[in-house]
């Protein structure tokens, strides 16, 4: 296939709800779009081919712990992320920052010199401005680009949250400016602001004048109810540039996904679906399964009848009870490829019915089912 600059395009709508197609030269990406998560340069449990065989069309990847482990240059020596671990899905690496405020308890912030912090593995000093974080991403070689940001903790201090996303902004342009021409790449900008409606609107407005090729809601999935996350979005959601993707960073489970895509958003990412099938946790369409319990002992019923993809329908909850129970490397492997493909068929089934006028109906059946 002929390489071909970034784009976008909605193919149909229902009310806020929009069904598009983003173009990469390494592939299309059907929107509402889910990224299963490869942190490390590896969705846990799971191979790229069988990522690919539940639909998926695009994984993330994190610039924070690539460029501990195992560093850009051993990638870049490689020929890049999709080169060093097989892919040929588009990929989306963020910028570190929500890492940095998550894993180290010894950081600081500074202006100028951006995240200075001590590396969660061996303390190890590092410094991530956002040169260094489009730099990072770019000898990765990704395809969606994110600016450099400061993800703070959920605070109700709005002079805290206000600094922030200020700081955020100044950053937003520095990253652009580092970015430079790249045409089958995207730089992504990422609108902060708290739960306050003024500094969401600010940040969305100063993103705008900077330009970006799609824009993402950060800052959330850090301690908020979900009634409050979609507060922040129904404030937003008028003022979103129609024609660019919107992405929710780090969200979440699927009645999370119903409720945003609802208000308007295209892009999401999550470990949930991951790290639940390492745990034991499934997801179907009739809720959450724990099937380490003692009642599935003798239950010989598939996860869902219905999924024939993967043969995943051939193995009972009894025997992934039993997996599960003997601590098998197989159970991870088969809960988390289970609901990755439930939530690629998720996704799917949105998509049909945006198309079709019935979101609505859809969203209201299983919003609080899932």
């Amino acid at each position: 296939m002929a390489s071909k600059d970034f784009a976008f395009k909605i193919i149909s709508k229902d009310k806020f709800a929009r069904r598009g197609l983003i173009e990469t030269h390494r592939g299309n990406i059907n929107t509402p779009a889910f990224m299963p998560v490869g942190t490390q340069a590896t969705i846990k449990a799971c191979t790229i081919d069988d990522i690919k065989k539940t639909g998926s069309e695009i994984i993330l990847s994190n610039t924070y712990h690539l460029m501990i482990r195992p560093g850009v240059d051993r990638i870049e020596s490689a020929g890049g992320l999709h080169e060093f671990m097989n892919c040929d899905l588009p990929i989306l690496t963020d910028s570190g920052g929500f890492q940095v405020m998550s894993l180290s308890k010894l950081n600081k912030i500074d202006k100028e010199k951006g995240a200075i912090f001590n590396s969660h593995i061996d303390g190890k000093k590092y410094y991530l401005s956002p040169e260094e974080s489009i730099k990072i991403q770019l000898g990765l070689n990704s395809d969606i680009v994110m600016v450099m940001d400061e993800c703070p903790k959920k605070s109700m201090d709005y002079k805290l949250i206000e600094k922030s996303m200020n700081l955020s902004l100044y950053w937003a342009e520095r990253s652009k400016k580092a970015f430079g021409h790249n045409p089958h790449k995207a730089l992504f900008g990422i609108i902060q602001g708290g739960l306050f409606k003024d500094l969401r609107e600010k940040s969305l407005k100063e993103l705008t004048k900077i330009e970006f090729d799609g824009y993402a809601i950060g800052g959330l999935a850090v301690g908020e109810s979900q009634s409050e996350m979609f507060k922040v979005l129904d404030n937003i959601k008028n003022l979103l540039p129609n024609e660019k993707p919107h992405y929710l960073m780090g969200v979440g489970t699927p009645s999370d996904i119903l409720g945003a895509v609802k208000r308007g958003i295209d892009m999401f990412d999550c470990v949930l679906p991951t790290r639940s099938g390492r745990t034991g946790l499934a997801f179907t369409w009739q809720g959450r399964i724990n099937i380490k319990n003692n009642k599935y002992k003798k239950d010989n019923t598939p996860l869902d009848p219905n999924c024939s993809n993967l043969n995943l329908n051939k193995y009972s909850k009894n025997y992934l009870n039993h997996l599960f129970n003997t601590n098998e490397i197989l159970a991870s492997m088969l809960l988390t490829l289970h609901n990755i493909n439930f939530y690629q068929e998720l996704m799917s089934i949105i998509r049909e019915n945006i198309n079709n006028g019935t979101f609505d109906e859809f969203h209201d059946k299983y919003i609080d089912k899932l």
